[in-house]
């Protein structure tokens, strides 16, 4: 083992900071207040500008430091770096001192071979949140974990690693978050204090140790300045936002077209029908299987009328036969991976033996962005990459092949993690040439930090049981905290056989999910909603309803995470982490939708279910019962239900329900406050389509008693005409808007408490529950400010 040793050269050059170590050299770079990296490369190696994950970094600012004996320190208003020159080490603190990470005083960064180690020292009662995608509990404590790309299939609640590699992590140190960014697609290594009480580490299997700090001081603070590293997700289509139903497979085309009917006839809403591997010639890539699917682009034009859109697998293995397109081009083109020697790489998949494209060279990329424009002139919405870790019978791809590395070079080690990121945005890149203009929906299974600018995630082949819908609510969340806000599970379960408690439950927290797709396995029970018998297919009528009517929040939500990279569902973590029961294993699946609705996952055979409130006062989402937070409480189940909770001075805005993003609206928006509180929202609105086209933003305020709806900022008109205010918790004598007195009309809304009925503010069902205090008041929607005051 080679330890770093001392700092015996130290000099400013530019804007970095340098030094040299009997082992190593060393540079330090600060971006702004709250980020900082330090790059060590063995002694002569380069240091890299760039990476896959970080492909445009700022310019860093000039490193300003004090000198004091052995110690270096740097301070801004939000943190203070410490650095010792004897040994070399690295310390994080906040501004008053307070230890945010530092490094292991006898450890440091150390080398074993190729392997090179970051060890800090464990701080009292520290706890670790994010990874991306990754199993167990949300806070990562006492667990180690490893990066390195995974075809898991039914993986387990212990399962690691899995599909997804995001070597970043936010930590809590004496309360005071700060985040950790590894900048190495190697395989990584991550103990959070496993089998010991001294040390946390990361650590890369070969490369640089090149990693960025992050001060915060708040959990989206840290968010922010990472995703402005590694780039944000772009706003996606409105119409991928609405509900998703897939099957592996639906085949031929009269059953696809069976499945979009039924779903019209029974007045479900959905959006999206999926093409699993059986729509391909003998599972080619670029290929339409031609007894089953003779005629794609009149098939594809049909689902269209009934208000769908399409999307379609692709694998990365490319069939090795000659006389097949993308084969024979494939090769002609030179652009399949290969052994150092120079013979072709072969490994075994869906279609038989297989070569795979070298996806970490710019013109393999545009080889396969032009296959993919051309399969997109049939009219196809959006494209789904599996298979892409890459995963090949066996499970084993020899670490010798050869790969560009965008010119570098270098082998599998190299390229493995890296492989599906480059593969989803070779897609991107084709399905934005077909679509012209339009913004695509791209999927992937396997992807790396950063990926996040190029498509949504999937959590893999999960299974039909409690305790993985449960993992499913933490692995989005632990996406989100990572950078990865489009994200989802497969509703029901891909592999094994749900029920229709299960099903139930799990469709209820999923409408409240960035992505909402049901999917499940050939030979395996189907997960359409009707699947499951008559009051199951009603249940999941009205959330996928209620999904419809949240699209205007929804959205917004987007909108924010393509700005400044907060996730739509967010783990408590961002706005409770000085609440620490909000990380018991109790209460960890709760996640937050934006920051005023709290959805809390329930196991299928639940009748009650223990939740914790954090501060403040809540409402029943369905029938406005107040809870105080800060405090557990026991919530009684009806067998259809989730608990869902509005925050006092939370701004929720809904739209009527449709059955598809392309019906046209009733042109009236549907404000909801909940009295007690104060908040702001910024409510955002274009036409769901266009790449980079006109769009209208407004900022939204309530202090209590009168809700501010300020001037529209933007250029695209909006579909509203007119909006209501629906007033929670308060029974006002009049209202006004703009200073003018106007009607206001409070009544006692009933509903059933079945969920089937839940649907207070448009049908106004007959029996059962009261609720007692709604009021509501209209006005017209112009794009001038409203201000509508209740009294």
């Amino acid at each position: 083992m080679i330890s770093i040793g001392d700092a015996d050269r130290i000099e400013q050059e530019g804007p970095y900071l340098q030094m040299t170590t009997a082992a190593a050299d060393v540079r330090l770079a600060m971006y702004n207040d709250t980020t900082f990296r330090v790059q060590i490369c063995r002694k002569g190696a380069p240091f890299r500008e760039t990476s896959y994950a970080c492909p445009q970094l700022p310019e860093p600012r000039r490193f300003d430091f004090s000198r004091k004996g052995d110690t270096l320190t740097a301070e801004t208003p939000a943190m203070r770096l410490v650095i010792g020159t004897r040994p070399f080490r690295v310390r994080l603190e906040a501004p008053d001192g307070t230890v945010l990470s530092e490094d292991d005083p006898g450890l440091g960064t150390v080398w074993d071979g190729t392997e090179v180690t970051a060890y800090k020292t464990l701080q009292p009662g520290e706890r670790f949140f994010g990874l991306g995608e990754k199993t167990g509990g949300l806070d990562k404590a006492g667990k180690q974990y490893r990066n390195w790309n995974t075809d898991a299939f039914g993986y387990g609640q212990s399962t690691d690693p899995l599909y997804v590699s995001c070597p970043f992590y936010m930590g809590l140190s004496h309360e005071r978050p700060y985040g950790i960014f590894l900048n190495n697609a190697a395989e990584t290594v991550f103990n959070f204090g496993a089998a010991n009480d001294r040390f946390s580490f990361f650590s890369a299997r070969r490369g640089e140790m090149d990693y960025f700090l992050f001060a915060g001081p708040e959990p989206e603070d840290i968010l922010r300045d990472y995703t402005a590293l590694t780039g944000r997700s772009p706003l996606p289509p409105l119409w991928s936002l609405g509900f998703q139903q897939c099957r592996y497979s639906y085949y031929p085309a009269s059953e696809i077209l069976r499945v979009a009917k039924t779903f019209r006839e029974r007045e479900i809403p959905a959006d999206v029908l999926y093409f699993d591997i059986h729509y391909m010639q003998d599972y080619k890539v670029f290929t339409w299987h031609k007894d089953r699917f003779p005629d794609p682009k009149g098939l594809i034009s049909e689902l269209k009328e009934l208000g769908f859109k399409t999307v379609v697998i692709l694998d990365p293995g490319v069939k090795d036969e000659q006389g097949y397109e993308a084969f024979d081009e494939g090769s002609a083109r030179d652009v399949f991976v290969k052994y150092p020697d120079g013979k072709p790489y072969r490994g075994a998949a869906w279609p038989g033996w297989c070569r795979f494209p070298d996806f970490t060279d710019p013109e393999v990329r545009a080889w396969w962005a032009d296959s993919v424009a051309e399969m997109g002139e049939s009219g196809i919405d959006g494209f789904w990459n599996d298979m892409n870790e890459p995963a090949v019978w066996g499970h084993f791809t020899p670490d010798i092949l050869k790969f560009s590395l965008d010119g570098a070079g270098g082998n599998h080690k190299d390229a493995h993690n890296v492989y599906g990121m480059q593969m989803a945005r070779a897609t991107r890149e084709g399905a934005e040439k077909a679509l012209g203009g339009k913004r695509p929906f791209i999927l992937t299974r396997a992807t790396f930090s950063g990926g996040q600018r190029d498509s949504a995630v999937w959590t893999g082949d999960n299974y039909s049981d409690d305790t993985h819908m449960l993992l499913g609510a933490r692995m989005v969340s632990g996406m989100g905290i990572s950078g990865f806000p489009f994200a989802g599970n497969d509703v029901g379960g891909f592999t094994g056989d749900a029920g229709s408690a299960l099903y139930k439950r799990w469709i209820a927290y999923a409408a409240f999910h960035p992505m909402m797709r049901a999917h499940s396995m050939i030979n395996s029970k189907a997960a359409e909603p009707w699947s499951f018998g008559e009051e199951c297919t009603e249940v999941a009528r009205n959330y996928i309803r209620l999904r419809y009517r949240l699209l205007p929040h929804l959205y917004s939500l987007f909108y924010e995470a393509s700005q400044n990279g907060m996730p739509p569902v967010r783990s408590l973590l961002f706005r409770y982490y000085s609440e620490w029961k909000v990380f018991s294993p109790d209460f960890e699946n709760q996640f937050l939708l934006g920051d005023h609705l709290l959805i809390c996952p329930v196991r299928s055979d639940a009748e009650l279910a223990k939740v914790y409130l954090p501060e403040g006062r809540w409402y029943n989402f369905f029938n406005d019962t107040v809870f105080e937070g800060g405090q557990e409480h026991l919530v009684e189940l009806q067998r259809d239900t989730i608990p869902v909770f509005a925050k006092a001075g939370g701004i929720i805005p809904e739209q009527n329900a449709v059955q598809h993003t392309d019906a046209p609206s009733d042109g009236l928006l549907r404000i909801h406050l909940y009295a007690g509180g104060s908040g702001r929202y910024t409510l955002y609105e274009d036409d769901g389509i266009t790449a980079g086209g006109s769009s209208v933003r407004r900022t939204l305020s309530f202090d209590g008693r009168e809700l501010t709806i300020g001037r529209a900022e933007g250029e695209f008109t909006s579909v509203r005409q007119r909006v209501r205010i629906y007033l929670h918790g308060a029974r006002p004598e009049k209202a006004a808007v703009n200073d003018v007195a106007e009607k206001i009309i409070a009544e006692d809304f009933r509903f059933l408490d079945a969920i089937s009925n839940f649907d207070p503010y448009e049908n106004y069902p007959e029996a059962a529950k009261v609720i007692e205090n709604l009021s509501y008041a209209e006005a017209g929607y112009g794009p001038e400010e409203i201000r509508i005051s209740f009294d």
